[in-house]
């Protein structure tokens, strides 16, 4: 393969042009672009063993056939092969050897079998919810390679001492917008049970949507454990909160106001809305959606009261438990409708919480039940390093957050500022 190739100069790449050389060599010389011997992994079996070799220069301090060599102490002493595992299958390569077996190389280490971005897709695949089986069968299927489940487990837990250095990290001063929830999930702990974990999703003052933390509950989702949990955002350094966007929990805004006496405690109008749907039977649910957006739309209180007033003579005689859920979750309601309405967008945007926890459930979904609750916390934190892969995500957010960011200062006076970023 190495005959084939012309070399290359210093002059800067152009890949494009790369590309379409080597396809129209593999097609002159009938050799396949991919497989096992395929164009492909010859090219990175070159690519490795080049880089060893100069690794290998470096060590010895001369390059091969060079008079310097003679005499040194340490020379050359042949080659080994070995088989790794990168992106497009197994590759053989030749690991060249010195005679005092001081040669330590870095590019492919004593030992590795796989190229990091083996862990990375191993890790993508983990956090879209594939179990450990569906991995090794992946693998197998698309670059016939063999990857044990044991040896997938060992790679995700590797990033346990990276999860557990994230749960701790220092957090921003101040968010102008704080959405807490809690999802459930199957841990086995002598039987198998739903475990709520805990998600707390700040708005940063730059308009950045930042996961705070993941922590698993023991029984049902309580304020109680909300009031540990916020603590500790507390105390790891977030002294103030402008709103924080929260469902109907009893016992939530005593615990959230204890914690930060300014913040005010607004009831997720999405959750309200979810929560009066599984009152009614389905067949009303386009109709009733529709009565209830003049509700939280409306421009004040007073209106929508008003239009609360209209909704209730109309489904009240029908569904009384959804007039009464919506009345008792009222006083954490209107604080919405004081808001400029670039801040209600922020606050009401499903997407803040609810695309997050829809990965989390896809992830959690598939593995039907786990071990223990570090097992769902990794599966948990493996899909939270996944999000927004592209950041397209978070530029459309920084794109809109000017506005509201103007909003939030002049409501919250003295309490937001901007960073110099």
């Amino acid at each position: 393969m190495t005959e084939t190739l012309d070399p290359m100069d210093q002059q800067k790449i152009d890949p494009q042009q790369l590309a379409q050389q080597l396809l129209a060599q593999s097609k002159a010389d009938g050799v396949e672009l991919v497989g096992p011997n395929g164009l492909l992994n010859q090219l990175t079996a070159t690519v490795l063993e080049t880089a060893l070799e100069a690794e290998m220069d470096e060590h010895l301090g001369y390059e091969k056939h060079q008079v310097e060599g003679r005499n040194s102490g340490n020379s050359r002493n042949g080659r080994r092969t070995k088989t790794v595992l990168t992106e497009i299958g197994p590759v053989q390569i030749q690991v060249p050897r010195d005679t005092d077996a001081s040669f330590d190389p870095q590019i492919v280490k004593k030992r590795q079998r796989r190229l990091t971005g083996v862990d990375e897709i191993i890790l993508s695949l983990s956090a879209k919810g594939l179990t450990t089986g569906e991995i090794a069968a992946h693998f197998d299927d698309v670059y016939g390679a063999t990857v044990s489940k044991e040896t997938i487990s060992k790679i995700t837990d590797k990033v346990l001492a990276e999860m557990a250095e994230w749960s701790v990290r220092p957090l921003d001063p101040v968010y102008p917008v704080l959405f807490i929830d809690a999802i459930h999930v199957k841990i086995r702990d002598g039987q198998v049970t739903n475990r709520p974990v805990y998600v707390a999703i700040g708005v940063t003052v730059d308009g950045h949507r930042d996961i705070l933390g993941l922590w698993a509950g023991d029984g049902g989702e309580g304020a109680k454990f909300w009031l540990a949990v916020l603590t500790e955002i507390k105390n790891r350094g977030t002294g103030d909160v402008c709103i924080v966007v929260c469902d109907g929990l009893k016992g939530l805004p005593e615990a959230i106001t204890t914690v930060w006496e300014q913040a005010i405690v607004q009831t997720c109008v999405i959750h309200l809305l979810r929560n009066t749907f599984r009152y009614a039977s389905r067949r009303y649910w386009d109709e009733m959606s529709r009565d209830l957006r003049p509700v939280y739309t409306a421009a004040t209180e007073a209106a929508a009261s008003e239009r609360f007033d209209e909704f209730a003579a109309k489904w009240g005689p029908r569904y009384p438990a959804i007039i009464r859920l919506w009345r008792s979750a009222w006083s954490e309601f209107v604080p919405f409708l004081d808001y400029d309405p670039e801040i209600r967008r922020v606050i009401c945007s499903t997407n803040a919480i609810e695309s997050i926890n829809a990965r989390y459930r896809r992830a959690t979904r598939a593995r039907g039940h786990f071990p223990n609750e570090q097992a769902a916390l990794k599966c948990l934190y493996l899909a939270t390093r996944a999000l927004d892969p592209t950041g397209k995500g978070r530029a459309r957010w920084a794109m809109r957050w000017k506005p509201a960011l103007n909003a939030f200062a002049i409501t919250f006076e003295g309490r937001i500022t901007p960073s110099e970023n």
